[in-house]
């Protein structure tokens, strides 16, 4: 895509890029750390790059055609990896995104309606609620140091409780914070025997997970015990997600969710439908501080309204765009690893029965082959004629598997950054660059102060 720019666009930090001959124990040493940070200058210019992932061959692939036969034309061969489910599985247990085959399928279709663009309208009030909260919180932080980061994670985390269970999460915010801090920091990480054993095989850190999945469950079957206490007036509509997932249905099979997957689904739904929301916040805001004539036309084009709408969201250009662009360079997802169940060709890549393929969205994003200057932030290269290749651009997956909440998020986002820029011109509070993770998602390397001041 080539994209004409008058003034210089901002071209936000990252991790050096490893040597391209970097050892194997290097990187694996660096792995556990940034895994961002383990791919050399090769991997943002080469097509496919051929090597081994510990015993088995492996793939990154960046050409959208074989990215399409993996993710499309032929998922049904790929899995996901050893290492993947270890550190998903505790907690999302068999949830959408770790099921495979049937009970995949059976949770696809069972939830879909739940998240329909429909039914996000319905949830749209939920969010303007605690947006006007938020607001009105940080109007009383104006001139002084603010968390932002910390501030963002909040305020998802109560649009998430309100739009699952319709009451805030004042009481549970804390414990559902720490259970996500426990796990991000030392459960969720990638170990050496992690990658190395077979699932059946138990790792050193698979006991302290079960441990963790245990009270994790136990939390979550907590909170939809007390939805249900809370009751649902006979003929009224939906008033949440909770609403509609309990009473879900597979329109194939007419079965439900059992007490046990719907723990599994509710335990999906409010850790994807805040975490990387809020760091998508997050990054937005951050670019938007350093690049502050995008965010005064960011700020222009909300003309001061009370945006309470899908219409009014849908009519949020910049916005969205500026968020499309944020993802594109901090994808949430910054890896996607499979494992292949038997021998394929993936538009001329051939690949054996349990090879590892891996689509990294943080390499795709930023590849020199697809993308003008794809280290800069230009959010107006989305509001081209000339839009990316379908399989060049991976913020939410693609094909079956694509992330059944993101025109939720996408809704979330845009409506709250909208809003956030339109009350408050955002600053940095110090000149220390904020480094890209990717651990678990892509995460800062620390919270930077903000600044914030009233428009």
């Amino acid at each position: 895509m080539n994209i004409a720019s008058v003034r210089r666009p901002v071209v936000p930090p990252t991790p050096p890029r490893a040597p391209d001959d970097m050892s194997f124990l290097g990187r694996v040493a660096l792995l556990r750390q940034n895994m961002i940070a383990t791919w050399g200058q090769r991997a943002y210019e080469e097509d496919v790059i051929k090597g081994r992932f510990f015993l088995q061959h492996s793939f990154i692939l960046n050409r959208p055609d074989a990215i399409r036969h993996v993710l499309l034309s032929n998922y049904e061969n790929y899995t996901r990896t050893p290492a993947g489910i270890r550190m998903l599985r505790p907690v999302l247990g068999e949830g959408l995104l770790i099921a495979e085959g049937q009970a995949w399928t059976h949770q696809r279709r069972t939830l879909a309606p739940a998240f329909t663009p429909r039914a996000t309208a319905n949830l749209v009030p939920h969010m303007t609620a605690v947006l006007d909260e938020t607001i009105a919180k940080l109007d009383t932080q104006t001139g002084a140091p603010v968390d932002l980061r910390e501030i963002m994670q909040r305020m998802t985390l109560e649009i998430a409780g309100r739009t699952m269970f319709s009451f805030g999460m004042e009481r549970h915010g804390p414990t559902l914070r720490n259970f996500v801090m426990e796990y991000g920091e030392r459960l969720g990480r990638p170990y050496f025997l992690d990658m190395l054993l077979p699932v059946s095989w138990p790792s050193p850190m698979d006991f302290p997970r079960a441990r963790f999945r245990k009270r994790w469950t136990e939390f979550v079957a907590m909170l939809i015990a007390e939805r249900r206490a809370a009751g649902k007036k006979d003929g009224a509509p939906p008033r949440d997600l909770f609403d509609l997932m309990d009473a879900a249905r597979d329109p194939e099979t007419g079965k439900g969710f059992s007490d046990e997957q719907l723990v599994d689904e509710v335990a999906t739904m409010i850790l994807a439908g805040h975490e990387t929301t809020a760091t998508t916040l997050f990054w937005a805001l951050y670019l938007l501080a350093l690049d502050p004539d995008t965010q005064e036309e960011v700020a222009s084009e909300t003309g001061g309204e009370h945006l309470d709408s899908m219409a009014d969201i849908d009519r949020q250009k910049l916005t969205r765009a500026v968020i499309d662009e944020t993802m594109r360079l901090y994808p949430p997802a910054f890896l996607v690893a499979r494992s292949a169940r038997d021998k394929d060709d993936a538009a001329g890549v051939e690949i054996g029965k349990g090879d590892v393929i891996m689509i990294a969205p943080w390499l795709l994003h930023r590849h020199e082959k697809l993308w003008d200057q794809p280290n800069a932030f230009i959010p107006k290269r989305f509001m081209s004629k000339e839009a990316p290749d379908r399989f060049a651009y991976l913020p939410f997956g693609a094909g079956p598997r694509v992330c059944i909440g993101a025109p939720f998020a996408q809704a979330e986002s845009v409506l709250a950054l909208a809003r956030l820029i339109g009350a408050f011109r955002v600053e940095l509070a110090d000149s220390v660059p904020v480094i890209p993770h990717g651990v678990v998602t892509t995460q800062p390397d620390r919270s930077p102060p903000f600044r914030i001041t009233r428009r």
